[in-house]
Order: structure tokens, then C-alpha cells, then sequence
């Protein structure tokens, strides 16, 4: 639920150019880009790096400005409003604590801009760290505390101001595995708590995936798809998004028709696929797009590819095993492996998919 000072946040047709110092030629960072995030919405902008999505972030804070299109947070147009002035609040890859000054003090930092009274702002200061599990530590120096701990303050920090849009850009990257998975349930908490909207940066697809009520899939300086988690994921546009959310194998296949669903043959059998590229039509040359989920080992000539089993990694509630194949190392995710075979490494086995779990894609990998 939105908090009543929460806002939507707007870009309309917006392109950054900027000029290579070397070559003197321009690069367009970002290429005419559009959406709407709405008020207390957390999206979060996916990408590898050099796609655009810091920029995006950037000028939303105010810190570069766009060659042409507009920004709006709310009704307002803030393309050319400074940053101090967008009721925004930014949470660093670095932290950006102030180490002369406590853990209390770097909360009060934007509190104390405001000039809030005194009495005010040490209620609220504990207020908010006893929100993100800091409630003794107010005295402590920066660095005397955990990169967890220190993320925990630069959180503390950005929200206390009640901005109307919270900024992240690729806060969890110095964590190590365990922090990041804390933190990220963490974020989802207080940003859904306080409904307040939220745009995030990352590379991560694991972070953008648990965190986001919707992600921007970003290439090139264009987005490629704006979807919920569950949409990217199973219902991609292309080979591209099909890729960088999670891992897949791709099965080349010929599109014999479509009606209520994409028939198609692989390697002389017949699948039935739920949803496909509206770009394909009969005759076309397709691939099949699965999930390890949706993969499955039999003997061999059982499937539609046959490999041999190189790894098998446990998980504890499931095993990944990986069989290379004509068609590169596919991943194929085994549940409840306790009841269920697990091929032993260098067995040749056949692989089979669920065409239920599938969808039917252009064949773009060599422009891809």
C-alpha cells in the first residue's frame, strides 16, 4: 500500500547522448525510453552493465540531465530540477556514511538539513534504526560495524526523509552472499512497510527477481520488456530477456501452426507450447525456450537431445545437474532428488522437456 506522500514517477521519451571524450563522437546512453512507475511501486531496472539502467537512475536523482524527453515525479516536471530539490533519497553501492560522525548522527543527517527540532529528530532517529534492527547501536563509529550493519545505516538514512521516491543503485553488491540474501528481504520489508515507491539498479537477476513488483529489462540503451517477475520469467520476449533472468536451453524447432497454441516439431516430434512469439507463424524455424524446471533425464534416444551427464550438484531439497549436449551445457533442475534418479557423471542420457513450461521463440541467438 502507498504511503499518502509516496509518487508515481514518469519518464517520457527520454535520451541521453553523451559525447566520448576519445573518439569525439556521440553515444547515446539511452535511446528514447518510456514507463511509469506508480506510487509505492518498487521496479527495478535489470541489465548487464553499459545497458543504461545507472544513467536512468542517475537522472531520476538529478545528477545528469537528459538531452531530450521529460522527467515527472508525481504531476511535476523535474527534468530540470536540482537534485536537492526532487524529494528524492539515494542508497550508494558505497554506503556514503560520514565517518566522523556515529551511527545516529549520519541517520539525522538529512533531519538535520530540514531543521527539525532536536527533540524531534533523536525520537525519530530511534525510530528508525530500531526499523532496521539497529536500535543499540547509535553511538557506535561506522567503522565499527559490519558491511550489513553499515548498509543498514545508509538505508536508515535515505528513508528517515520520507523521500517520495527511493533510489537504489546496486546496494547489495559489496555483501557477501548471506547479507545480500538478508538484505534483500530487508529492503522488500521496509519499502513495502512504509509503501513507499522505490526504483532499484542491479546486474543481479536473483536481487531483481525476489525484490521488484515489476522489472525493466534494459539492452543497449532500450528497454527490452517491462514485466512482473513471474512474466519475465516464464513469458520472455526474446532470447535475450530468456536469458539474463535465468538459465534455459534452447531447442531448435520448426513452427508447423498456431491456433489456442504453438504446434511444433523437434527432431521429428510434436510439441503443443502455451505461449510463443507473436512474431512466428507457420513455417518458421523457432526455438523452444525451457527452464531447468521444466527439464527432465531418460535413456538415451529417449528425448529430444541426447548428452552425457558432467556434474551433479547438490542442494539439499533438489540437484542441478548438468549434461553437455550438441547444443551447449544445459542445466536441469531435479526435485526431491531423495525419491527420483540421479544419473551418475559420464552416463549418456536423453533430455525432455514439459511443453507446458515452455514457450516458442524467434531464433535471434546469432544477433542476440
Amino acid at each position: 500500500m502507498a504511503s499518502s506522500k509516496s509518487k508515481s514517477v514518469t519518464f517520457d521519451n527520454i535520451v541521453k547522448i553523451f559525447r566520448d571524450p576519445q573518439s569525439g563522437q556521440d553515444v547515446t546512453a539511452v535511446g528514447g525510453v518510456s514507463f511509469t512507475i506508480e506510487p509505492g511501486e518498487l521496479v527495478t531496472l535489470l541489465g548487464p552493465s553499459g545497458c543504461g539502467k545507472s544513467t536512468i537512475l542517475r537522472m531520476l536523482s538529478g545528477f545528469e540531465q537528459p538531452t531530450s524527453g521529460r522527467i515527472l515525479i508525481g504531476d511535476n516536471d523535474v527534468t530540470q530540477t536540482p537534485p536537492n530539490k526532487r524529494d528524492t533519497a539515494m542508497v550508494f553501492q558505497s554506503y556514503g556514511l560520514f565517518p566522523h560522525m556515529n551511527v545516529a548522527e549520519n541517520v539525522a543527517y538529512g533531519l538535520k538539513l530540514r531543521k527539525m527540532p532536536a527533540n524531534e529528530i533523536a525520537e525519530k532517529v530511534q525510530r528508525f534504526l530500531e526499523m532496521v534492527g539497529l536500535g543499540q547501536m547509535g553511538k557506535r563509529p561506522p567503522s565499527r560495524l559490519s558491511g550489513g550493519q553499515q548498509q543498514r545505516v545508509a538505508l536508515a538514512r535515505s528513508l528517515i526523509v520520507e523521500p517520495s521516491v527511493l533510489l537504489l543503485d546496486e546496494p547489495l553488491s559489496n555483501l557477501d552472499a548471506l547479507l545480500r540474501e538478508q538484505m534483500r528481504v530487508e529492503i522488500r520489508r521496509l519499502q513495502k512497510s512504509l509503501g513507499i515507491t522505490a526504483m532499484y539498479v542491479t546486474h543481479d537477476r536473483v536481487e531483481a527477481m525476489s525484490l521488484s513488483d515489476r522489472i525493466i529489462v534494459m539492452k543497449l540503451g532500450n528497454i527490452i520488456q517491462i514485466g512482473t517477475p513471474s512474466d519475465i520469467y516464464r513469458d520472455p520476449v526474446d532470447t535475450f530477456v530468456a536469458g539474463f533472468v535465468g538459465k534455459v536451453a534452447f531447442f531448435p524447432c520448426e513452427v508447423k501452426s498456431i491456433d489456442s497454441g504453438c504446434h511444433v516439431e523437434v527432431k521429428g516430434q510434436g510439441f503443443t507450447a502455451p505461449r510463443w512469439s507473436d512474431k512466428l507463424k507457420a513455417g518458421d524455424k523457432a526455438l523452444v525456450m525451457a527452464r531447468p524446471e521444466s527439464l527432465s533425464i531418460g535413456e538415451a534416444g529417449a528425448g529430444v537431445e541426447d548428452g552425457v551427464v558432467t556434474a551433479n550438484i547438490y542442494l539439499g531439497n533438489s540437484v542441478e545437474t548438468w549434461v553437455h549436449t550438441d547444443l551447449g551445457n544445459v542445466l536441469v533442475q531435479i526435485d526431491n532428488p531423495d525419491v527420483k534418479k540421479i544419473w551418475d557423471e559420464g552416463s549418456t542420457v536423453s533430455l525432455s522437456f514439459d511443453p507446458a513450461l515452455t514457450k516458442v521463440l524467434v531464433d535471434d541467438l546469432e544477433k542476440a
